[in-house]
């Protein structure tokens, strides 16, 4: 064998060796994120069963007339006091809590519950996301090609699928509800000196008028007509995760609060 052949050999070894150590350890990584999400999951479920699950008032009212911490949300929060909510969507893989952080709204987007560092980090609140104060809740989550975060909203492209899951699930840790899609939109994040609508700016959204005219162009983007609408007042929760068929491309599912 001529050292030319033994040398292609040698490099095709190696090459082929470094591929089955970074796949050993992507599946070694997506196992353990799979492992605390259920270990999560579970102890919501348990706090959910423990608290009389859907029966439980969608508000609970100590005598003091002061709201009540859910009891799915007691231990996650005695474990990690920036859990903000917990999304839960069926006919996805999406359920999990979502985080802010108040020292820095990025903390989670490579931070996992127990605060260790994490590539898929996990759904956390934008910074103009305030609980008591926003009409919008602006929630990010990675677009993981292993299919957890928010991978799932893309199944929100076909109208198929919006119509056997037209609401989903988001409790806060006083508050159980459920919000109906109002609409599912293709954008981008756009450079700030670009004169578009960017659905991400939802700190230019504080009147009535600019409340109608949010919804106005995010009914423009819309990829169908859900029928639904929403009026200033209204809770709104926008998903938002990246979508790869352009650069810098995002999919945001756009939901109001069910009253």
């Amino acid at each position: 064998m001529s050292k030319t052949k033994k040398i292609l050999i040698a490099v095709s070894v190696l090459v082929l060796v470094v591929s089955l150590v970074s796949l050993v350890r992507t599946f070694l990584r997506d196992y353990a994120e799979k492992q605390k999400i259920e270990e999560l999951t579970k102890i919501w479920k348990e706090g959910s069963d423990r608290g009389g699950g859907d029966s439980v008032p969608s508000i609970l009212f100590d005598k003091n007339n002061e709201p009540v911490m859910l009891p799915e949300f007691r231990e996650l929060y005695e474990r990690n006091s920036d859990i903000f909510g917990w999304l839960m969507i069926d006919g996805t893989r999406i359920e999990y809590p979502v985080m802010q952080n108040p020292q820095d709204s990025e903390y989670y987007l490579n931070h996992d519950f127990d605060k260790n560092e994490n590539q898929g980090g996990l759904p956390f609140l934008d910074a103009h996301s305030v609980a008591n104060n926003s009409d919008i809740w602006l929630i990010h989550g990675h677009h993981m090609k292993s299919g957890w975060m928010f991978k799932d909203l893309m199944k929100y492209k076909n109208e198929s699928f919006y119509q056997e899951h037209a609401t989903f699930q988001f409790s806060t840790l006083y508050e159980k509800a459920e919000y109906e899609i109002v609409a599912v939109i293709l954008s981008k994040v756009y450079r700030k000196s670009d004169n578009v609508f960017k659905y991400y700016q939802i700190e230019d959204v504080s009147t009535p008028a600019e409340f109608d005219s949010y919804l106005q162009n995010i009914q423009k983007l819309a990829l169908y007509d859900t029928g639904v609408t929403a009026q200033y007042g209204d809770q709104l929760i926008v998903l938002s995760t990246c979508e790869y068929s352009t650069e810098h491309g995002r999919l945001a599912v756009v939901a109001r609060k069910r009253s």
